[in-house]
């Protein structure tokens, strides 16, 4: 019994005198890492071929043309591969018509809103580009799919739609300057936009 005792005192000296210290005990977590995303300098080309409107847009994009069921003629994406973001693009003739152009408007407004159940807030802001033509842009806060959205019109026959989407999981916080970034190209397009 007394060597039981004598074997478990050294082992508990042996222990102790090689256990860390007490700072070494402190648990300390290491600081959030956010990805490092390197932007360019803003430069556009412009939109060519038989679109009846021409915008300037990111250099850094390309433009592809929808392909969806659902497309109609002179829809495109502009597609920013980096980023794994697209500027969806849609245009409808509204044929001089108010009433085609009112719902045309309308549904601009409900596909703006149906991010509500996940925004946080949806600012509108309402200008009108160098060519006069009347512009309403929607910027969606929270985790939403499209951040960014926008229409213009020439109150008359042309209605242009857009709205920035981004296929990634990535949470739109750590996706928060490549958003600033588009939103610079999205005003940038709507500046730029002349509708033929």
């Amino acid at each position: 019994m007394k060597i039981n005792l004598f074997v478990v005192f050294i082992f508990s000296l042996v222990l102790i005198a090689t256990s860390c210290s007490e700072e070494e005990k402190i648990f300390m977590p290491k600081p959030k890492g956010y990805n490092k995303i390197d932007l360019p300098e803003h430069s556009y080309d412009t939109l060519e071929g038989v679109y009846p409107y021409r915008f300037e847009y990111a250099q850094l994009a390309t433009i592809v043309p929808d392909t969806s069921k659902t497309s109609e003629p002179y829809w495109l994406d502009i597609y920013y591969p980096e980023y794994k973001a697209n500027i969806q693009i849609t245009y409808k003739n509204a044929k001089n018509n108010p009433k085609l152009l009112e719902e045309y408007i309308r549904d601009s407004h409900t596909l703006a809103n149906k991010h509500n159940v996940k925004a946080y807030a949806i600012d509108e802001l309402i200008i009108s580009n160098k060519n006069g033509y009347a512009v309403k842009v929607f910027e969606l806060s929270g985790d939403v799919p499209s951040q960014i959205q926008f229409h213009v019109t020439d109150s008359a026959s042309h209605f242009l739609r857009g709205a920035v989407y981004f296929r990634t999981s990535t949470k739109n916080d750590s996706l928060a300057p490549v958003i600033n970034y588009m939103k610079e190209d999205v005003l940038h397009l709507i500046e730029t936009l002349k509708f033929k």
